[in-house]
C-alpha cells in the first residue's frame, strides 16, 4: 500500500513539474472538435471524485483527462491518427519536440500545404505532421474528405511549438495510461466498481430538432446512440460512476431518463464553427448516473 502511494506521489511530480499543488492540472496540447475545455473550466467540481480507473473511449483533445490526471486507465478512440499521436508523446516526446521545432522553422503557406498533403510511414513522422496541422490550421478543425484526407486549408496562426517545454509533462501524464484504438463498447465493457468513465460522443449541434439525426448520419448514428446507452447502462450496474456529454436531442433525454440517468442541461460557447456569424452560445446535455445538483 505504501509503496503504490509512493508510486502515484511520484506520478504527479514528475507531471506537475516537482510541483504538487492541489490546483496544478494540464491543458491539452490539442484543439479538438467538440473539445471539453469549457466542461473542465466550468463544472470540474462536479465531476465525482474515484478510487478506480478512468475511461474515455472518446478521447479527442482530452481535456478532461488533462484536468482529472488519472493515474490508470484506458483511454481510446476509433481514429488511429489521432491516438498514434497520443502514443508518441507519451513515448517519445524529445523527438516530437524536434520535428515541431523544424516545421516551426520551416512554416509557411506553401510548406503547409506540402505537409498536408504528405503522407507519412513513420508513427513519429505521423504525429508530427497531424500536431502540426492542427496548430496551424484554419480554426483547429479536424476534417477529411471521402477519401479520408485532411483538407482544412491553413488557419492565422503561425506558432506550433508555444508548449514545447510541457512535451515531458504531457508523457509523463500518459506514462501509466493505455492508449488504444477501439470502438467505444470495447473500452466501457473494462470498467468496473469505483471506475470513472466519461463519455463525449461525436455530435453536431443541429439547427433543430427534425434534423438532428440527418445531421449525425455519418458521424454517429442513432443505433450507434442506442448502442452507446446499452453499454453504459451495463457499466452502471457493474458499480461505475457515469459522465454523458451529448447534444441537447429531445430523444436522447428521452431514452437516458427511461434508462435511469440523470440529467442536466449546461450552456457553452460553440467556438468550432467556420464562419464567425455562427459561433454562438448553446445548449448541451450533461447526463450521469449519479444525483447531480447544478447552480
Amino acid at each position: 500500500m505504501k509503496s503504490e502511494l509512493t508510486n502515484t506521489l511520484q506520478h504527479f511530480s514528475n507531471v506537475l513539474g516537482g510541483s504538487m499543488s492541489e490546483n496544478s492540472y494540464l491543458s491539452s496540447f490539442l484543439k479538438w472538435p467538440g473539445g471539453k475545455k469549457w466542461l473542465v473550466s466550468k463544472y470540474r467540481k462536479f465531476i465525482p471524485e474515484f478510487s478506480g480507473e478512468y475511461y474515455e473511449p472518446f478521447l479527442g483533445g482530452g481535456s478532461v483527462f488533462f484536468r482529472l490526471l488519472p493515474t490508470s486507465g484506458v483511454i481510446s478512440d476509433i481514429n488511429e491518427d489521432l491516438i498514434n499521436l497520443y502514443i508518441v508523446m507519451r513515448d517519445h516526446p524529445i523527438e516530437l519536440k524536434g520535428i515541431m521545432s523544424e516545421y516551426q522553422e520551416k512554416h509557411s503557406v506553401t510548406f503547409y500545404y506540402t505537409i498536408r498533403e504528405s503522407c507519412p510511414k513513420l508513427p513519429i513522422e505521423k504525429a508530427g505532421r497531424l500536431l502540426y496541422l492542427n496548430r496551424t490550421c484554419y480554426n483547429g478543425m479536424y476534417r477529411v474528405n471521402r477519401q479520408g484526407k485532411f483538407n482544412v486549408p491553413i488557419g492565422s496562426k503561425s506558432d506550433c511549438t508555444y508548449d514545447l517545454d510541457l512535451f515531458p509533462r504531457y508523457s509523463a501524464a500518459l506514462k501509466t495510461i493505455y492508449i488504444r484504438v477501439c470502438d467505444f463498447s470495447t473500452s466501457i465493457e473494462k470498467s468496473g466498481a469505483h471506475d470513472f468513465v466519461f463519455v463525449d460522443p461525436p455530435y453536431s449541434i443541429a439547427n433543430n430538432q427534425n434534423s438532428f439525426i440527418k445531421y449525425n448520419e455519418n458521424l454517429f448514428n442513432w443505433n450507434d446512440q442506442k448502442r452507446l446507452v446499452d453499454v453504459l447502462c451495463k457499466a452502471r450496474s457493474r458499480g461505475a460512476s457515469i459522465m454523458v456529454t451529448n447534444a441537447n436531442y429531445d430523444g436522447l433525454m428521452e431514452m437516458y431518463r427511461d434508462n435511469g440517468f440523470y440529467i442536466q442541461h449546461v450552456d457553452r460557447y460553440c467556438a468550432m464553427a467556420g464562419v464567425a456569424s455562427k459561433r454562438r452560445m448553446t445548449q448541451e446535455l450533461l447526463i450521469t448516473s449519479f444525483p447531480l445538483e447544478l447552480p
